[in-house]
């Protein structure tokens, strides 16, 4: 391997995919789960609060790295870039699917479900306060509170189901690269 390799848009394509299925993987499976196991509530909270925009940005940043960066050209992937547009194989529909479903739902936890998750999270601390209990202690709790805690599994598990369609994408985007190596 020479340096050259580096010129190449097909390697910054790899380093993007990379990136974005082992930070995603990462995030999902190991540091959250360690984090919500020997973190107390409230500095768990505090840290997902302030990782969460850094991972939905990078989450959304990198599928776009690798639309641009597509070995066949992102013409292969988006017709309407260019004025003569490269034929397009089944595979290029199949990656443009993929890519973009890896932006879609990246960009919707970003712009959307995460901030609506934090915004609750940060009503039922108010709402803490004004109970005198928090919001994962043992009820009763407040109608109030109760409502607080249903918006808030609902918003989470909803940014959860986005999270895993992304990862579907990315692990069957895994078995396109796969079928593109000759080894």
């Amino acid at each position: 391997m020479s340096l050259s390799s580096f010129k190449n848009p097909a390697t910054y394509h790899l380093l993007s995919y990379g990136t974005l299925i082992g930070s995603t993987l990462f995030q999902s499976f190991v540091s959250g789960i360690i984090a919500f196991r020997v973190l107390p509530r409230p500095q768990f909270s505090t840290l997902q609060k302030h990782t969460f925009p850094v991972y939905f940005t990078l989450q959304t940043i990198t599928p776009l790295a690798m639309l641009l960066t597509y070995p066949r050209g992102a013409s292969s992937l988006l017709p309407f870039l260019s004025s003569s547009p490269a034929i397009r194989t089944a595979t290029d529909s199949l990656s443009s699917w993929l890519i973009g479903t890896m932006f879609v739902t990246a960009l919707v936890n970003w712009v959307y479900i995460g901030p609506k998750t934090t915004e609750v999270m940060g009503l039922r601390k108010h709402q803490e306060t004004r109970d005198g209990k928090k919001s994962y202690d043992a009820g009763p709790h407040s109608k109030e509170m109760q409502e607080l805690n249903k918006r808030f599994g609902v918003l989470h598990g909803v940014s959860s189901l986005v999270n895993m369609v992304g990862l579907g994408a990315m692990i069957w985007y895994a078995g396109v690269l796969g079928q593109g190596l000759r080894l």
